[in-house]
């Protein structure tokens, strides 16, 4: 399997591209919309062919880019079932494998951040969106998130993966790029070691953060697979445009 982890610096969003050798194909995991073109040029530096995009639920922070995707590369919109997008070509459920060639997903329903959330295990590796962070994980204070649910998709179905499987998430915001589910058990601070519940409810409720500057426009355009609402401020203009120079991770 070929396998890349790309970095969208405005929303500090991981994208990863999986490829399948013997097919040709690849996926792309979590595209955000003002890179899609960088996207496109590594799979096709890579002689490969985009059949589908994915995302892990139904992002607050930035625009998908399944729709432009579909547009430019004629690729297919697989996304969680339970989130009933009329936009999607494929729905994903539960444990129910999801193959692109020699490449296996196996889509695990981790509600908590979002009610709808999905992470993804794919060949040793666990892709967790926003339910499982380096140190840490996703807020669960708006798009029906609730704490006690997300501890419970995490310590119950994430933590009981193999310790070494890797662990790569959809954010990160101090350049780190993978963990381990053995690493994040023994030290993520919210969620590893003995920590109860009730503790992770307090340190959730009392996290205090502020109201998501661009989730009024990014929720209704995710629900369109990626569509860039209309009446988007100059100063948010960014999350849709295209980025000029984007890292690459």
């Amino acid at each position: 399997m070929i396998f890349r982890q790309l970095f969208e610096p405005v929303s500090s969003t991981y994208t990863y591209l999986l490829g399948c050798e013997q097919t040709g194909q690849a996926l792309l995991i979590d595209a955000v919309l003002p890179t899609w073109q960088r996207d496109l040029a590594e799979i096709n530096k890579l002689g490969l062919k985009l059949a589908y995009t994915v995302d892990t639920h139904i992002h607050a922070d930035h625009i998908t880019a399944a729709r432009k995707l579909k547009q430019e590369a004629g690729s297919r919109i697989a996304h969680p079932a339970l989130d009933q997008l009329a936009c999607a070509d494929d729905a994903l459920e539960d444990s129910k494998p999801f193959h692109l060639g020699s490449v296996t997903l196996l889509p695990l329903h981790t509600p908590g951040h979002t009610d709808n959330h999905f992470a993804y295990a794919v060949a040793g590796r666990v892709l967790t969106g926003d339910a499982l962070l380096i140190d840490g994980c996703g807020r669960t204070d708006f798009q029906n998130g609730d704490a006690p649910t997300l501890y419970h998709s995490v310590r119950d179905k994430l933590f009981r993966l193999a310790e070494d499987t890797l662990v790569y998430p959809a954010h990160d915001y101090q350049g780190r790029r993978v963990s381990s589910i053995g690493q994040e058990k023994t030290r993520n601070p919210r969620l590893g070691g003995d920590k109860p519940l009730a503790e992770f409810v307090e340190i959730m409720a009392n996290l205090k953060l502020a109201y998501p500057k661009f989730i009024d426009y990014a929720v209704p355009g995710n629900r369109e697979c990626g569509q860039c609402p209309a009446g988007v401020p100059d100063d948010l203009q960014q999350y849709c445009e295209q980025i000029r120079v984007s890292q690459q991770g």
